[in-house]
């Protein structure tokens, strides 16, 4: 199955090292007693185990920290796990995120090129899709302006239109892409996400909005600090994870 146009993750565990802290000064230094701190190992996903199957859009939920990142930069390619598998085939895989390798310094047309190549697209596709890209982003006059100009709401509006410049991938995994801009421009990036999901992609599909998983999904998981603490359909899996927030607000509330 994964070596079609699924994903399976199995047993995966993925660790870190955290090199020792060094002694600020020679009082500590001596109070150590001349020894270097042993390196320490922060462990961001343990035995983390689920398949996606072809077609499929699965949800991820979890807090910062959660090891929701890590996960995708393992199945992408980015980052091979300490233990455990990940069977997929990375040449059909799109992760989407938004603003990649956007230079400040440079003006919005010189960074949709500088995005683009990042993201794999070539020159012809970039001078092919230029109008499109910049009319969906609402940005017409402002390309030759430096991107440090920009609001944060410009910034990715263009990095959305230049991520989704392409036709759907049979794999994709997309990074909180969904909650860019105003109103009106998360309803019209949206509905692209929609017509990618339905031209036939497997997808992963992450956010912090429970309401986004919902409505976009067909099953969902949670991580909670590198376990898969559920899995199974949205509504469940949502369920569970508003529902320990609910827990840690009321243990942070005044008097407890």
């Amino acid at each position: 199955m994964g070596g079609e146009t699924g994903i399976r993750v199995e047993e995966v565990t993925m660790e870190f090292r955290r090199a020792g802290e060094e002694p600020g000064s020679l009082k500590e230094l001596l109070v150590s007693g001349w020894r270097k701190r042993r390196p320490q190992t922060f462990r961001a996903l343990n035995q983390v185990s689920f398949t996606v199957e072809p077609g499929e859009v699965m949800g991820i939920v979890g807090a910062n920290g959660s090891g929701k990142s890590t996960l995708l930069k393992l199945i992408a390619g980015v980052l091979a796990p300490t233990a455990g598998r990940v069977v997929v085939d990375h040449s059909r895989v799109q992760l989407l995120t938004l603003g990649t390798g956007f230079d400040p310094e440079l003006t919005g047309r010189e960074n949709l090129y500088l995005g683009g190549a990042i993201l794999g697209y070539t020159k012809e596709h970039i001078d092919r899709k230029y109008r499109e890209i910049v009319a969906f982003a609402e940005l017409e006059g402002f390309l030759e302006e430096k991107v440090r100009s920009y609001s944060s709401g410009m910034v990715s509006r263009l990095g959305f239109a230049l991520a989704t410049a392409r036709d759907a991938p049979e794999i994709l995994i997309l990074d909180e892409v969904l909650s860019v801009g105003d109103m009106f421009f998360r309803e019209k990036s949206e509905a692209r996400i929609q017509e990618m999901i339905h031209g036939g992609s497997t997808v992963l599909l992450v956010s912090h909005a429970p309401g986004v998983i919902r409505k976009n999904c067909t099953r969902a998981l949670w991580l909670d600090r590198g376990r898969l603490r559920k899995l199974g359909s949205p509504e469940e899996v949502c369920a569970a994870y508003e529902q320990q927030g609910r827990g840690k607000s009321k243990d942070l509330a005044p008097g407890r």
